[in-house]
């Protein structure tokens, strides 16, 4: 395999990674329990840091390209896990439930595992990713429904 092959394989699995902490980040905390319930031989999850709550920094721009404000703080809990297999899972969250972001770090450790990333990706981040497109779908459905086309006759020269 060479570099060029090698450099592209992990931008893949790194982009696949980033769907997937993405994903457990918007996940809905019924969401995350009822995977956590219906998951067989749950696997033992030692605590590496927190969950921990903090603040962060929220910065905006005017118009997406002005110039950088501080927009506000927001509240974010964070958790990093070790199963005992060894493959350790990280998950932030906004707002301050704890067991979200410990269940969003065990699901991500679980997704690292070959032996259990269908599983995740069946149980958890399909229906996820679903209700995430049926919302964006919604959103834009209604924002269609309010739109004005506007035009302009030309009048002729004065």
């Amino acid at each position: 395999m060479t570099l060029a092959e090698m450099n592209e394989a992990k931008a893949e699995i790194d982009s696949a990674r980033k769907r997937t902490v993405d994903l457990l980040a918007r996940a809905e905390r019924q969401e995350l329990d009822a995977a956590w319930q219906a998951l067989d031989g749950k696997p033992v999850a030692q605590p590496v840091r927190g969950p921990e709550t903090g603040l962060v920094m929220v910065r905006g721009r005017m118009g997406g390209g002005g110039a950088p404000f501080n927009l506000g703080e927001v509240t974010v809990t964070r958790a990093t896990i070790r199963l005992a297999s060894g493959t350790v899972g990280h998950a932030q969250a906004l707002g301050t439930d704890r067991e979200k972001a410990r269940l969003s770090a065990i699901f991500d450790a679980l997704w690292q595992e070959p032996a259990t990333q269908a599983v995740v990706e069946q149980a958890l981040l399909a229906p996820i990713a679903a209700r995430l497109s049926d919302a964006d779908r919604r959103k834009a459905d209604e924002t269609a429904a309010t739109r004005v086309d506007f035009f302009t006759m030309v009048r002729g020269d004065d």
